[in-house]
């Protein structure tokens, strides 16, 4: 069979990448992962502020993937995934995938409150409306939003990417620490593949910036400590989860996480804060001009993989099989129930 444009065999659809505003170079890296060009969309806005979104590219009967995490303004960003999506629709493709590598209103999951609106489910609603086909995202704030989309989500994890970051180093007297109850499982993935114990905070939330962490589950007494959790906005509970560790005897800490939001005070919290030797984070989002210091690794590589094996119908969560906690040391065992 002969090859097509693109290097792809006769018959097979091409794929093709767009980006919104909300995250060029992460979408370039993806490209460049994938060995395909990332094709120009013009983002334009009328003088009454409404946006319009128009794709520069041949889209009719291709694979097309638009890269967009909802990062702030997150409103402008989402709205400009929503009409690229209607575009690419619009302009016959045969596939439209959203790739969200940051989804923020996985945060607004549940009815916790009387008359309240449920973020999470509208959001997915509205991509699927516009005309997403597929959803392709990383580590959601809550998994059940996963169950919100009506149309196939790969969710994807970066615990990998993260660990690699510790995997060579001395890691004796190290535990790894979970910021909540509702978190520990993960950071129970995370220390199997390191092979290290797990600790956790109980944690109350206030508000949406406020929080109560009143406990320490496991033991963290003359222990460096890597923190993980899955996103950092404004810093605020990590920095008083620290404060509890060192009442609690501990000794360092590491900060470990996937999006790195960062907001309001957070750099000059945590990158001043004397008990933090470093903090890691990946590329799903911006990493804040500000903050030198920061550790970023990137995704994009995990992105690329994902999307070629969507493209060939091949499995994408056999990526992820060494994350799968049946996998790795036995150290690692959570000092309490694993289900609640």
């Amino acid at each position: 069979m002969g090859a097509g444009r693109q290097g792809y065999p006769a018959g097979v659809r091409e794929v093709v990448v767009f980006s919104g505003s909300a995250h060029r170079r992460l979408a370039r890296s993806i490209c460049a992962g994938l060995g395909v060009p990332l094709s120009r969309a013009d983002i334009t806005r009328f003088s009454n502020d409404c946006l319009e979104a128009q794709l520069q590219a041949n889209c009719r009967q291709r694979d097309v993937y638009v890269v967009q995490p909802l990062v702030p303004p997150t409103q402008e960003h989402l709205m400009e995934l929503l009409l690229m999506l209607d575009a690419a629709r619009g302009a016959s493709a045969a596939q439209v995938t959203a790739v969200i590598p940051h989804f923020a209103y996985a945060r607004s999951d549940k009815k916790d409150a009387s008359r309240i609106s449920l973020g999470g489910r509208l959001v997915a609603d509205l991509l699927v409306a516009a005309g997403a086909t597929k959803v392709l995202t990383m580590t959601l704030h809550a998994p059940q939003v996963h169950g919100f989309f009506s149309v196939p989500v790969d969710h994807l994890t970066a615990l990998g990417v993260l660990a690699d970051h510790f995997r060579e180093r001395d890691l004796s007297d190290t535990v790894v620490v979970s910021p909540d109850l509702g978190n520990a499982k993960t950071a129970t993935q995370f220390a199997r593949l390191l092979g290290l114990p797990v600790a956790a905070g109980s944690k109350r939330r206030l508000g949406d910036d406020r929080v109560v962490i009143d406990a320490i589950v496991g033991d963290v007494a003359g222990k460096h400590v890597i923190v993980l959790d899955d996103e950092i906005a404004t810093g605020g509970s990590v920095v008083q989860l620290l404060d509890l560790l060192e009442a609690e005897g501990s000794r360092s800490a590491a900060i470990a996480c996937t999006h790195g939001l960062f907001t309001g005070k957070a750099v000059a919290r945590l990158a001043a804060h004397s008990r933090i030797t470093e903090v890691v984070t990946t590329d799903t989002v911006p990493p804040p001009a500000d903050w030198p210091g920061l550790q970023v690794r990137s995704v994009a590589g995990l992105f690329a993989e994902a999307i070629t094996r969507i493209h060939a119908g091949e499995s994408v969560s056999s990526l992820f099989d060494g994350v799968d906690p049946a996998h790795g040391p036995p150290q690692a065992r959570l000092p309490f129930d694993e289900d609640g």
